[in-house]
């Protein structure tokens, strides 16, 4: 078996394409130790101590690297942690859980969307999942609706996007004139 690795925007983080599906359908993010108690793969790799964020996409993963790190040294340790995995067939998640459904963050706001703006949010979704999502995915990330209300389009930054120094740029420049091009209704779109 064969793991490539890619590079991402955000210079902390690296994807790695074990050439299989990783998750069958949505996405999960593991931002500290102890969330990612119910997968073994994620505790496995924030255990290197150099860990600071797990993304599992349907073919990838993205891990980040905490401040100071050297990706010279983690790299090797993340692909053995993954072979390891892949080539035992170990289970994704601990026991027959439903963790392998995305879930929004505790602390993510919940904007709400008004029953009005139906037409509107169906839209925006459709551009999120058709046109966003996709090319969130190549850079080893996802983005997450979160709501809209008084024009205003609410996401979340996921797996490599979270925390990179080129998400504002994305939001600002290609998601927002994107939606703003095509859905009207939308003035402005910000992170949540």
């Amino acid at each position: 078996m064969y793991i490539e690795t890619e590079t991402t925007p955000n210079p902390a983080t690296l994807k790695f394409l074990p050439g299989r599906k990783v998750m069958e359908a949505g996405t999960r993010e593991f931002t500290s130790p102890e969330a990612a108690e119910s997968s073994p793969l994620a505790s496995a790799l924030f255990d290197s101590g150099e860990v600071t964020g797990v993304f599992f996409g349907s073919d990838f993963i993205s891990v980040t690297a905490g401040p100071g790190a050297d990706w010279g040294q983690l790299k090797p340790q993340v692909v053995s942690i993954l072979l390891d995995h892949f080539i035992s067939e170990a289970p994704l998640f601990a026991g027959g859980s439903a963790d392998a459904i995305a879930i929004p963050t505790q602390d993510a706001e919940d904007f709400g969307d008004d029953p009005a703006d139906a037409d509107v949010v169906d839209q925006i979704k459709e551009l999120l999942e058709t046109r966003v999502r996709p090319a969130v995915a190549g850079d080893g990330g996802d983005i997450v609706y979160r709501g809209f209300r008084e024009g205003i389009v609410y996401l979340t930054m996921q797996g490599a996007c979270s925390g990179c120094p080129s998400s504002t740029a994305t939001l600002k420049n290609g998601i927002e004139s994107l939606l703003k091009h095509y859905v009207p209704e939308v003035t402005e779109v910000r992170a949540a």
